[in-house]
């Protein structure tokens, strides 16, 4: 900076970078650009896979879109601001982050053109917002209700995992993230909720997919302490302690002088009898299970082995929790306030090999609210990938049994939303007009990069799809499988109302946040050129 002809004035710190105007705009939208474009083969059910390789040499085979992006080391600011809205997509709505991702960087595209005809950002951003203000307000419209209908979120749960690994047994997969969803919701005052904490899964490889299984109950990845214990207890009473079966360290330190053996002696008889103590409160609160948070005395595990005592040791504090939701068990601390009150039931706790590992099985809780799904895969990447397709799968199940509604998948209530915006931004005017049309026609994004990842051709489909709506077919979507449009309501394609409000949402204030910067100060040591190269293209 030079002042009055002076010398220059340094306000910046030597080697700071700074990237003005048009330049800064062009390198953000660039990169969001490039973020956009390595997620979108993946989307819809004829995507494809990534191969991710860390440093370490550990590899993700993936499509999902989150995942992806968490995995990849990505330098330029602006990209990962692209990466949040992938981020916020899978913690509220746990599917569609490929889809809000591709909206964002489609969105900065088509802002980029009216940068170009001179439109100002601040007038692109204005008309952006009032274009997902009307496109959220219009999608109730397009809503349909699941009315506690099962078959409904069966058909949600197969339309999020197909495409994914699981798809060739999704109807299994489906049915299993469904009743997982019955049996932890609850309605509180006449809220519905989901805690998808109380479903507990666990990912074992060895066996096939099919081979996965819903335990009316919960499952801990221990075994029991002690061989001399028995394997399986039917009419399971059990008791969840917090607290160490063994003897007490003293808070201070301490040193006890023997000088005859036989104090010694009586010592360690003292110490025996104590144990042998704790041992007696817990058979005689009737219980025939232990499960314990703390370390259990190798003596008492013989004590209660001779009891005929199942005992697992040192579970997760989670575990715990859990257990007591399904058994209706409380957890105790101190073991002499233990009663018959405070155990729990289940009709079986039994230990079972899967794969080369025991896990301990405590099933038939008549009142549990807590539950447990074992995956199976061949091998460990493939029992991964499950895990992340039944996650997002569950998640959608639980957003559409909190909602109680749905929406028609395959771009069908894109395409409605595009033509309807397009007449409501006939009914504005000014430049924001411009931004309303460019982003009614970044709506058309996901149909076309649907048809585009099934070999279709893009603009032939797309067009098909706009003659649909305008016919009246509001349901009309992309079929991937033999191209033209068929109607998704028939079809049982379906996806939670959330899942696009929430895409629809945070793509617009992504792109909105990004096309406000217009000065891009990096200090020294961050390029804002990372992950360009020479060429102007963005490498990751």
């Amino acid at each position: 900076m030079y002042g009055n002809g002076q010398a220059p004035i340094f306000i910046l710190k030597e080697g700071t970078q700074r990237t003005r105007g048009r330049s800064a705009q062009s390198n953000n939208i660039a990169a969001a650009k490039a973020v956009a474009d390595s997620v979108r083969s993946t989307l819809g059910p004829k995507g494809m896979d990534k191969m991710l390789v860390d440093s370490m040499g550990d590899v993700v085979i993936t499509n999902d879109g989150a995942t992806i992006l968490k995995e990849m080391d990505i330098e330029h600011p602006a990209a990962k601001m692209i990466i949040e809205v992938a981020k916020t997509q899978e913690q509220h709505c746990y599917d569609g982050t490929t889809s809000a991702v591709v909206l964002s960087g489609e969105l900065l595209k088509r802002s980029e053109d009216l940068i170009e005809q001179n439109v100002h950002p601040t007038v692109i951003c204005e008309g952006f917002r009032l274009a997902a203000e009307k496109a959220i307000s219009l999608l109730d419209g397009h809503g349909i209700s699941t009315n506690d209908n099962d078959a409904v979120l069966l058909e949600v749960a197969k339309t999020a995992l197909t495409g994914k690994s699981a798809g060739a047994v999704k109807a299994f997969m489906a049915d299993i993230c469904v009743r997982a969803v019955n049996a932890v919701g609850v309605v509180d005052e006449g809220e519905r909720i989901v805690d998808l904490s109380d479903i507990k899964v666990e990912k074992r490889q060895g066996g096939s997919i099919k081979d996965s299984t819903l335990i009316d109950g919960i499952l801990l990845d221990k075994e029991r302490v002690h061989a001399g214990m028995p394997r399986s207890i039917n009419d399971a009473k059990i008791a969840l302690i917090n607290s160490a079966v063994e003897v007490k360290k003293t808070e201070v330190d301490a040193k006890i002088q023997i000088t005859d053996p036989n104090q010694l002696a009586s010592f360690l008889a003292e110490e025996e009898n104590y144990i042998r103590g704790l041992v007696e409160k817990i058979t005689a609160s009737g219980a025939n299970v232990l499960i314990c948070q703390k370390g259990i005395d190798e003596l008492a595990q013989h004590y209660l082995s001779k009891a005929g005592v199942f005992t697992i040791r040192r579970a997760k504090k989670s575990d715990m929790e859990a257990l007591s939701k399904a058994t209706g068990a409380q957890i105790v601390t101190n073991m002499d306030d233990l009663s018959a009150q405070d155990l729990g039931h289940a009709a079986r706790v039994e230990e079972r090999k899967i794969g080369e590992s025991d896990m301990t099985f405590v099933t038939g809780c008549p009142e549990a609210k807590s539950v447990s799904v074992l995956l199976r895969g061949g091998t460990e990447h493939v029992v991964d990938e499950i895990r992340r397709a039944f996650d997002d799968a569950v998640g959608v199940v639980s957003v559409a049994w909190e909602d109680g509604a749905v929406l028609t998948g395959g771009g069908s209530v894109l395409a409605a939303l595009s033509r309807d915006l397009r007449t409501y931004a006939e009914t504005i005017g000014g430049r924001e007009q411009m931004a309303i049309e460019a982003f009614a026609s970044a709506l058309e994004i996901i149909p076309r990069t649907l048809a585009e990842n099934a070999g279709l051709d893009p603009v032939t489909t797309l067009i098909a799809l706009r003659k649909a709506h305008a016919d009246g077919a509001s349901h009309a979507g992309i079929n991937v499988y033999e191209g033209g449009v068929v109607d998704m309501k028939d079809g049982n394609v379906l996806e939670p109302l959330r899942v696009v409000e929430q895409a629809i949402q945070s793509a617009t204030e992504t792109a909105i946040m990004i096309l406000r910067i217009d000065d891009v100060i990096s200090s020294k040591g961050v390029s804002m050129a990372d992950g360009f190269g020479g060429d102007g293209d963005f490498h990751m």
